[in-house]
């Protein structure tokens, strides 16, 4: 039986395990059949949105998997907006309204309300926080 799944990820790209848990985990499930119908990242996982993260060429780009990921599946990738500001990964518009000259937020990951978590933890089938 095929099951949607919806993704919460709080963990930053680097630093913690915590996203790249839950990008093998996202693989995982894709590969046993399931769907992946939400992205979220809130708190600490916004910056899994930074266009600008850097890593080492012996480390994976987690930034560049997400996309990956997101464009492949056709899955839209949410990111909270008020928790974005707060750490500096800003949209073009944003950085506009907000004065700034340049935004990082690394396409397709969208700023988003709480809404869109509260949609996909209310509509998949299977709700995991990583």
């Amino acid at each position: 039986m095929s099951l949607s799944f919806a993704l919460l990820v709080t963990g930053p790209a680097y630093g913690t395990q915590s996203a790249s848990t839950a990008y093998r985990f996202a693989l995982s499930l894709l590969e046993q059949g399931h769907r992946l119908s939400h992205l979220f990242f809130y708190q600490d996982g916004v910056c899994n949105g930074n266009g600008l993260h850097t890593p080492a060429s012996d480390e994976a780009d987690l930034v560049a998997l997400w996309r990956e990921l997101a464009i492949g599946q056709g899955i839209r990738i949410d990111v909270c907006v008020a928790a974005a500001m707060r750490r500096g990964v800003l949209d073009e518009t944003e950085a506009k309204g907000a004065g700034k000259d340049q935004f990082n937020l690394q396409a397709p990951f969208c700023l988003s309300g709480l809404g869109q978590l509260a949609e996909a933890s209310l509509t998949a089938d299977r709700f995991v926080q990583f």
